[in-house]
């Protein structure tokens, strides 16, 4: 697949097959990913990566929990979603690989966006799918998973992505707003 058929096929996958990703697969998405551009090469990544669904189950109902505690003014279907016992974060991926960032580097935040938009393109190449799930980022940060995924206290995790074999039928390209250009000078 060529780039920029990647970028046209690349969608948010939430419904996942059983099937695992292979290790392999794993490391050839982590090569893409520190490839990506970063503030002046400080490269600060780092990555936990969990492919134990008993662990995803917990780290899913944690973070439905802490959402069900600060969400008053969801919408109403977003509401009866979290309250559902059903609602998995991960979206029944057997892997989430959570990329993480030294707190000390004010473009961490950026730069593993940028890594993890690397990961993306790459997984879609390799056939597999893909979603950020900004929901966890706060139960992953809690002290307890991270003392349990060893990320240590100068590190957060900032952007967690779960990756599998798509359950969905095959889509056509997301659909997308014209560019809005708020200016243009020359």
């Amino acid at each position: 697949m060529d780039l920029k058929q990647a970028i046209r096929a690349r969608h948010a996958v939430r419904s996942y097959s059983r099937q695992i990703v292979s290790e392999q697969e794993i490391h050839r998405l982590l090569e893409a990913a520190v490839r990506a551009p970063n503030s002046r090469n400080e490269q600060p990544w780092s990555f936990a990566i969990v492919q134990n669904r008993d662990l995803l189950q917990r780290y899913s109902d944690q973070a439905k929990a802490l959402l069900r505690a600060e969400s008053n003014t969801e919408s109403p279907a977003s509401r009866a979603l979290l309250h559902s016992q059903r609602f998995d974060v991960f979206y029944g991926a057997g892997t989430l690989i959570v990329i993480c960032g030294r707190i000390d580097d004010e473009h961490a935040e950026a730069d593993c966006w940028l890594a993890a938009e690397n990961l993306m393109l790459t997984a879609c190449d390799l056939g597999l799918g893909t979603c950020p799930v900004a929901s966890a980022v706060a139960i992953l940060n809690s002290a307890p998973v991270k003392a349990e995924l060893t990320i240590p206290r100068d590190v957060a995790a900032i952007a967690p992505i779960v990756v599998g074999y798509s359950d969905e039928p095959a889509s056509f390209p997301t659909p997308r707003a014209a560019p809005r250009i708020l200016s243009f000078r020359r």
